[in-house]
């Protein structure tokens, strides 16, 4: 089997709160393969999404090591972590994140502006990912004259449009109807099957886990058991 994609191995993480310290994640070790389409699951709380951060160099773990592809990011300092970050990860968020004054094809073409892409080609990228998401004739306009599923799919082409190493989801069909939300959810099925893309999902709904081949559950940051070929 090729070298996984993701490798974590061991991660702690607290936090302080006063005098207090809440563990969050404790003694977590799993690999994820390239092309595989992760489900991190578990209740409010259980360090689900801290993990995602970790994973997406967004935070820092108190000790273990995660190493993406050649990189092993718990070394890099925080400004070789944000060089990093913008290069190989493409963050799906719950809201969007999108940016009310900027066109659906402005918000896309954001992350480009901390790559080290030649501007004369940033249309042909940001076009492209409106392509995969199907919404080349939205491009002009603004978050506020778009569909919540809409939405949702222009924060995808966000996140795509760097070629990144992984895709990573925090709860990205939570704030959507169960329409605009089967939708998304058949849009990362597709681009995990067709592009081969790397997908690591924290959800607490089993209809969105079901889609991926592997699901994690995670108990007050314990890795308790997973489902391997979840929907398989």
């Amino acid at each position: 089997m090729d070298q996984p994609i993701v490798e974590i191995r061991n991660i702690k993480k607290t936090y302080k709160r006063g005098n207090y310290i809440i563990p969050v994640l404790e003694d977590i070790t799993f690999d994820i393969q390239k092309g595989e389409f992760l489900a991190l699951m578990g209740p409010s709380g259980s360090g689900k999404s801290t993990l995602l951060n970790l994973i997406a160099g967004i935070d820092k773990a108190d000790s273990g090591t995660i190493r993406i592809g050649d990189t092993e990011i718990t070394t890099l300092s925080e400004t070789q972590l944000a060089k990093w970050r913008a290069a190989n990860v493409g963050f799906i968020f719950q809201f969007y994140n999108l940016i009310p004054v900027l066109t659906a094809y402005e918000n896309v073409e954001l992350p480009l502006h901390v790559t080290g892409l030649p501007r004369k080609d940033w249309r042909d990228h940001v076009e492209m990912a409106l392509r995969i998401v199907n919404l080349t004739h939205r491009m002009d306009h603004y978050p506020s004259q778009l569909s919540g599923g809409e939405q949702q799919r222009v924060a995808i082409a966000r996140a795509l449009v760097t070629d990144p190493t992984i895709l990573v989801a925090d709860e990205p069909t939570g704030d959507l109807d169960r329409v605009s939300a089967e939708e998304i959810l058949q849009l990362m099925e597709r681009l995990n099957a067709e592009s081969k893309m790397t997908i690591i999902m924290v959800t607490h709904d089993p209809r969105a886990a079901n889609k991926a081949h592997v699901v994690k559950h995670l108990d007050k940051g314990i890795l308790n058991y997973d489902n391997s070929e979840a929907s398989h």
